[in-house]
């Protein structure tokens, strides 16, 4: 069975990171560790942590960046889950993610947040100028899914392998679009909505929220430079692609090319399998 490690960075939130951390204990899949990373709270989030078991490593740095990335270098599961302190995953949560990391050449899964409070409204505001536009604007912008820091799994391999280009040490970038993109563009993402999470609803508390947000996005893509260039990524897919169909139309036509054409379908040669 697959090792699963969970990374929860917080900050001054321990009333949320209480239900993050009761909904963990009734996964249906077992959870092999917990790993929260306090980021400086001045509440009890740590006291919170320990008594529900899990590790708590302190990061005195501020930035979701670097706490997030101290918890992926402790972790130690052949999948690493990142949620935020306000993430509360249904109980089959942890065992779709693993299936869905099953599928050929996955390297990450991810899935949508879900507004807690509120009605019918508030979710339709959320869908219409949060969650739908990340998804389809970062979509088109990094040629393949985004990855969302409240509801994602990937290979443990996944990050080792880009780990030393995130940037951890810029309190100002988005996190999980950094990390969306120092992954190959041909590397395969999948977003799924068996993978939505609730969340609170603290995105829309306002126009300085909104306005934070936008701007750390397009911080994060500004820092990124030619990784985050769309037609650079777009192309990159392009040319994968291409060779993935050329080598299996040349095994179809000669069969003793079939080992190239295997090779050019494979993932990257760090992803585990089962």
């Amino acid at each position: 069975m697959l090792q699963v490690s969970v990374v929860v960075p917080v900050l001054d939130d321990s009333e949320h990171l209480a239900r993050c951390l009761d909904a963990l204990a009734t996964q249906t899949y077992p959870v092999a560790e917990v790993v929260v990373v306090d980021n400086g709270s001045s509440d009890d989030s740590a006291e919170v942590a320990r008594a529900a078991g899990a590790t708590v490593l302190h990061e005195p740095v501020r930035g979701i960046a670097r706490a997030s990335a101290r918890g992926y270098d402790h972790a130690s599961g052949d999948v690493l889950v990142r949620l935020d302190a306000d993430s509360v995953p249904p109980p089959g949560w942890i065992a779709a993610a693993v299936h869905l990391l099953g599928s050929p050449e996955v390297v990450a899964v991810t899935g949508p947040g879900r507004p807690r409070e509120g009605g019918r409204v508030l979710r339709r505001v959320w869908d219409g100028l949060y969650m739908g536009p990340y998804f389809v604007l970062v979509w088109a912008a990094l040629g393949r899914p985004p990855l969302f820091g409240s509801a994602t799994a990937m290979w443990r391999a996944t990050w080792t392998s880009v780990r030393g280009r995130a940037h951890r040490d810029d309190p100002e970038v988005h996190d999980d679009v950094d990390l969306s993109m120092q992954l190959d563009p041909a590397w395969r993402v999948l977003v799924d909505r068996a993978l939505t999470v609730e969340v609170s609803a603290r995105p829309l508390s306002g126009a300085a929220s909104v306005a934070r947000r936008t701007r750390r996005a397009f911080h994060t893509f500004r820092v990124n430079g030619r990784r985050a260039n769309p037609v650079r990524r777009w192309a990159r897919r392009a040319r994968v692609a291409l060779r993935a169909r050329t080598a299996a139309t040349s095994a179809t036509a000669a069969p003793a090319t079939a080992a190239t054409a295997a090779t050019a379908r494979t993932p990257p040669p760090w992803a585990p399998r089962r």
